[in-house]
């Protein structure tokens, strides 16, 4: 399956942005699919996970209450709402997806978009 990530950009503090993931090839909904990120200098993040019909979803303690990962399996694609995004949030931001039925860590994940940059200003 090819990920296409898309919807980065620059956003001030408090704001809003919705990150798309297409997939193509495969349909998401054999995947468990997640979105992490990368800033310079740092490991990847798991940011937000969703299971494969959507009803299990999974935040990291840093974008919990801000962030809503969710699913459109008709339509291929998996979205990351960011709301009230903080500078710490700036970084490369990849989506990816897994065969396994649960996965929060990067190895467990099969296929990776290519990211899209998201940077935050206070």
């Amino acid at each position: 399956v090819q990920l296409q990530a898309s919807g980065g950009g620059l956003v001030q503090a408090g704001g809003s942005l919705r990150l798309s993931c297409a997939a193509s090839g495969r349909t998401v909904s054999s995947y468990f699919m997640g979105w992490f990120r990368q800033a310079p200098g740092k490991e990847r993040e798991f940011v937000a996970g969703i299971s494969r019909s959507g009803s299990s979803i999974y935040y990291g303690d840093s974008v919990k209450g801000r962030f809503t990962i969710s699913r459109d399996n008709a339509q291929n694609t998996v979205y990351l709402q960011m709301n009230s995004p903080q500078p710490e949030d700036t970084a490369v931001y990849y989506c990816a997806a897994s065969r396994m039925v649960f996965a929060m860590s990067p190895g467990p994940y099969d296929y990776w978009g290519q990211g899209t940059q998201v940077t935050v200003s206070s």
